[in-house]
């Protein structure tokens, strides 16, 4: 069946410095409002939350972190957390003009971290840095390790926090720290479950010592794994990283604890027009790659060179009889290896029809439109084709539901979908050559 809306539901956002997830969860319950910790007498963000406000100058944020925070596959490729937070705080303060910087960078730990804050962030003359380490630092392998030293990786990271908000603060700018996300507990020995959330627990005591807000991102996290497994689930991109649907998540909780209000960010869509890429090579009249499963392949290059594409190569994608899991290890040998301009991602039926394990299923079909997109920043554009394209009459209410659940796990990852409207019996390369056609227009 359909998800209904209260199932997937975004939790209330956490906030926190020295009180956990369950503390926060009861706050929220009782006051029916975000509940807001007391840092001392004078409000840590006053200044930015000022500026805000007012509209009265550029407020310069900076995101402070590693892949999590910076722009890559999990994500769409095209932004992340810091765009979705500059979403949410426009909306609470309308008046608000504000430069975002995304200083997120895979691998990272707060060690890295701090070899680059004085070209990365203080360079930018930041009023606030949101500062999200720890999924790295927590990352090693404790066999052999005593208590001791293990205390003493878990002090280096809290005492190079303090030195960033230190050096932070040195140069005039308010900081707000964020817990990193929860994540699946297989696969990852080197970041066990408990671990991160002792790491959590390290960055909100950290926060209540130097006077910094925290936004509780994992206790955020773990509310919503707990009280709907598949909505957590949609907002995980693959076992560590969150979708753009956890990213959402990320800066919904971020502008709470900011502000003092709720905003949802569910309504936020993809970047577009859809085809950026695309366009840039028909306007240099260059050739067009295609990877896509058939019949959408064959109308794709057949708009395109209608549209004046001088030549358009096609890689076709199996799809039609395949498992999921067979595509996404196709997606996996091929589609960054083809050097596409345009992939359709398109799972028919056959591969999502009932009888499927729906946590295999959403962590597939999430890894076939991660393997469809740039490692990093997009190179290429990315389309999302629901199942109901392909069939014009006669979906059972199962394929209708899975349907919807394509439909999530791709907008989760901010790629745009192509989708059969009710009524229309156009056939699927119709229904595809117009949403290209559409795009191309910049409508």
């Amino acid at each position: 069946m359909k998800p209904t809306d209260e199932q997937t539901r975004t939790p209330r956002p956490a906030t926190s410095l020295r009180h956990g997830p369950q503390r926060v969860s009861k706050a929220l319950a009782l006051t029916g409002v975000l509940a807001l910790s007391t840092f001392a007498a004078d409000d840590p963000l006053a200044r930015t939350k000022a500026l805000l406000a007012s509209g009265s100058e550029n407020v310069r944020i900076v995101g402070f972190g590693d892949s999590i925070t910076g722009i890559y596959y999990h994500t769409g490729s095209h932004r992340a957390w810091p765009a979705m937070l500059k979403i949410a705080l426009e909306r609470v303060y309308p008046k608000a003009q504000i430069e975002m910087t995304n200083a997120g960078r895979s691998g990272h730990t707060t060690t890295a971290g701090l070899k680059r804050i004085e070209k990365d962030v203080l360079s930018k003359k930041p009023h606030l840095v949101v500062v999200m380490f720890g999924m790295n630092d927590l990352a090693f392998d404790a066999k052999g390790r005593s208590p001791e030293q293990l205390e003493a990786i878990r002090k280096r990271y809290q005492g190079n926090l303090g030195s960033i908000i230190d050096q932070c603060r040195g140069v005039g700018a308010e900081v707000l720290l964020c817990t990193p996300n929860s994540i699946y507990p297989e696969g990852v020995p080197r970041r066990p479950v408990e671990r991160i959330a002792e790491y959590a627990r390290a960055m909100r005591d950290l926060g209540g010592e130097k006077g910094v807000p925290v936004a509780d991102g994992y206790a955020a996290y773990e509310e919503l794994r707990t009280t709907n497994r598949r909505a957590w689930m949609l907002c995980m991109s693959e076992t560590i990283h969150p979708s753009m649907a956890g990213h959402k998540l990320f800066a919904e909780t971020m502008a709470a604890t900011i502000s003092g209000k709720r905003i949802s960010l569910k309504d936020v869509p993809p970047v577009g027009p859809g085809l950026p890429h695309v366009r840039k090579l028909l306007a240099a009249q260059k050739p067009i790659r295609i990877v896509a499963p058939e019949p959408y392949a064959a109308a794709a290059a057949e708009m395109l060179k209608a549209a004046g594409a001088p030549d358009v190569q096609v890689t076709p994608w199996p799809a039609e009889g395949q498992t999921l899991l067979a595509m996404q290890t196709w997606a996996q040998k091929h589609v960054r290896a083809a050097k596409p301009n345009l992939v359709l991602v398109a799972v028919p039926d056959s591969a999502l029809l009932p009888g499927y394990d729906e946590e295999k299923l959403i962590r597939a079909y999430s890894w076939v439109v991660n393997w469809s997109l740039a490692f990093g920043r997009s190179q290429w554009d990315v389309v999302g084709i629901l199942p109901s394209v392909s069939n014009a009459s006669g979906r059972s209410e199962p394929a209708l539901a899975t349907d919807a659940l394509a439909r999530q796990i791709i907008l989760g990852h901010d790629v745009p979908v192509i989708e059969r409207a009710q009524g229309d019996s156009a056939s699927a390369s119709r229904i595809v050559q117009g949403w290209l056609q559409t795009q191309l227009k910049g409508q």
